[in-house]
């Protein structure tokens, strides 16, 4: 694969008090003909994240169109899982104005770091807003998954939904400093909310550099089966690098990470990280969005695959 990279497309300026920074796991949803709306998430002067969402040009990408002046959802109460911050992953377009949102809470904790859990919140106007369908986890920790159930995308296909997320029970120390270890895994639930306590692995960390794998992104090939997009952490780049990997049927995957191609530039925004990549196919072309350096810190950019 071989891609031109188009630049950045948005970054906050400062003004939105939620919005002072960031514009992470660019998740985007084609509305209409005319417009696409991308989810991302964007942090306050505490670094504390919140879903909102930045609508583009589907003829010309680089076009912002309009910015959510308030965030989707706000922080969950003290106690709950999504009390530290949320980070949206993956929407569903359900039809009819309906929308599922699966993100992440952030959960602090005492002797380890934090808990990251999946949430679900719906939408019934389009993606303007979203209401919490439950204060509580929709992937809950579990004896096999005991603090990461996260990193979630989700696809409704043949009448069920399909989840590929991030999941583990351990950390591992880099640098003197606790960092989780997690694999992606897989489940299918029935109507998107009630899932499974734990998923099958589709990919597991292999050799002693990787640690771990940032949310996956599944989209169908044209050819048939399945193409996964991921992120993939490792302790001699201490960032994020992504990968890539093939299915025929979405449950058993050939990793093709060299094939990509697709990789930091020095000097840029990317220079140190790249990942968080969501394909999104628009009129024959194929967009590639994604966050660079410190999650996103500058904004999120875009890519286009190169056809010969």
């Amino acid at each position: 694969m071989r891609w031109k990279k188009l630049g950045l497309i948005y970054g906050p300026d400062g003004k939105l008090p939620w919005a002072k920074s960031h514009a992470m796991v660019p998740t985007p949803i084609r509305l209409n003909e005319e417009v696409i709306r991308v989810f991302v998430t964007f942090c306050d002067e505490n670094g504390t994240g919140r879903p909102g969402f930045v609508d583009i040009s589907a003829k010309d990408p680089l076009k912002v169109l309009r910015i959510s002046e308030q965030p989707l959802l706000d922080l969950g109460k003290a106690g709950t899982f999504d009390e530290n911050g949320l980070l949206a992953c993956s929407v569903v377009d359900l039809g009819n104005g309906e929308m599922y949102m699966y993100y992440v809470g952030f959960e602090l904790g005492t002797k380890i770091r934090y808990r990251l859990l999946t949430g679900l919140a719906i939408s019934r106007d389009g993606g303007n807003s979203f209401s919490r369908h439950s204060s509580i986890p929709i992937l809950e920790r579990s004896a096999s998954e005991l603090y990461f159930r996260c990193g979630p995308y989700c696809v409704k296909e043949e009448g069920k939904f399909r989840l590929w997320y991030v999941a583990g029970s351990e950390w591992t120390v880099l640098d003197c400093k606790p960092m989780p270890v997690y694999d992606i895994r897989y489940a299918e639930s029935q109507d998107g909310i009630y899932w499974p306590d734990h998923g099958e692995v589709q990919l597991a960390i292999t050799g002693e550099d990787e640690h771990g794998f940032g949310r996956p992104c599944v989209i169908p090939k044209l050819d048939g089966g399945y193409r996964m997009f991921y992120s993939v952490r490792c302790r001699s780049a201490k960032a994020y690098r992504l990968g890539y990997a093939e299915s025929i049927d979405g449950h058993n995957w050939q990793r093709k990470d060299s094939e990509l191609n697709l990789d930091i530039t020095p000097g840029s925004f990317d220079s140190d990280a790249i990942m968080y990549a969501t394909p999104l196919a628009v009129d024959g072309k194929l967009y590639v969005f994604y966050n660079g350096n410190d999650f996103g810190r500058d904004g999120f950019a875009i890519a286009m695959q190169e056809t010969d």
